[in-house]
């Protein structure tokens, strides 16, 4: 099995707002706008004869709306199922109204279903309050915490409504969509129970966060479960791809299709552990999550990505506590600190 030494990227043109671009036999892409720096997500819809299946949804914008009536009036079916590949606002926002529409049944793993309605209930473990506290303790500045309270709850903004019933997916379930088999493989990391759909016979792997082009997926811990290590189970769950066809077209829901997953595995690999060195050498001294902020993410953050960024500093410490490459220190203060074992 030959393996590509460079990502290759097949499409130079990205479908406009309300436009769809085929991308193999009967699977259509979708580009829809985010309100953040990551300003786009992309959504598939796939022939199901006389019904469309849609792959994740939007983030809850009247703009995205207007364009999913668009596409559908186009298109002339309706949808006859919507499949969410994880509870985060741009892929679950808007499947609710998206499955009202047509009287569809949403489709996703338990893990996610019951994720998004914790965020949203803002339950304990997951709600603002709790973020706040479990950043303090990892020594986040009080204006930094200030602005993420007065931000409040923005998974709301981004999933307006939520669906109160679904259908459970099962790692390696097979769905039938259009006479092709996808098979859901599930990885941990990103979210609780992430859903990837693979179908061999297109040669189409729809990748969701779990395999991104260009960026490094978000990994972060939550309050809820504070030593956590999903940065080691989404490099773990990275391995399920890996015996796929590496000419397996990647349809990622940031960036262009592409081809050359190991490739892109292999890179990603490295990204982290060249992450992982660099806080080893910022901790040879005690340091929090604060602390090392600037040696992960050298640039300016919003108050939207300073969220995201602890998170994924705290998953790269705990990864090395994990690994006996750190130890965890707590303070008189309660702050938690990571040091360098030498």
């Amino acid at each position: 099995m030959n393996r590509l030494t460079e990502l290759q990227y097949p499409f130079s043109e990205t479908p406009a707002g309300g436009e769809t671009l085929p991308v193999a036999k009967g699977v259509s892409w979708v580009r829809m706008p985010l309100p953040f720096a990551l300003d786009h997500i992309n959504l598939w819809l796939l022939d199901d004869g006389e019904t469309l299946t849609a792959i994740d949804t939007g983030f809850g914008l009247d703009e995205v709306r207007e364009h999913w009536n668009t596409i559908l009036a186009n298109d002339g079916r309706p949808v006859g199922r919507v499949i969410v590949t994880h509870h985060h606002p741009d892929h679950l926002g808007l499947a609710a109204w998206l499955a009202a529409r047509d009287g569809a049944p949403v489709w996703m793993t338990q893990g996610e279903f019951l994720c998004g309605h914790t965020t949203w209930n803002q339950l304990p473990g997951y709600s603002v309050t709790d973020m706040v506290a479990q950043f303090r303790s990892h020594g986040l500045a009080d204006g930094r915490l200030a602005a993420l309270v007065d931000r409040g709850n923005g998974y709301r903004r981004g999933v307006p409504t939520l669906p109160g019933a679904y259908h459970r997916l099962f790692d390696g379930d097979v769905v039938t969509i259009g006479g092709h088999e996808w098979r859901v493989i599930v990885g941990y990391g990103h979210a609780p129970e992430h859903a990837s759909l693979y179908c061999a016979q297109l040669g189409v792997l729809i990748s969701g966060d779990m395999l991104l082009p260009r960026i490094s997926t978000n990994v972060s811990v939550y309050a809820a479960t504070p030593n956590d290590d999903p940065l080691g189970w989404f490099l773990d769950s990275l391995n399920r791809f890996k015996d796929l066809p590496d000419d397996t077209l990647v349809l990622p829901s940031h960036g262009r299709p592409f081809r050359g997953i190991r490739t892109r595995i292999a890179q990603l690999e490295t990204h982290h552990r060249e992450r992982c060195d660099e806080l080893l050498g910022a901790i040879g001294m005690p340091g929090s999550a604060a602390d090392v902020l600037s040696t992960l993410f050298p640039r300016e953050l919003d108050t939207h990505q300073v969220m995201f960024a602890m998170g994924e500093a705290i998953a790269h410490l705990n990864y090395l506590v994990k690994r006996n490459e750190a130890r965890r220190l707590t303070s008189d203060d309660g702050t938690i600190r990571f040091e360098r074992i030498a």
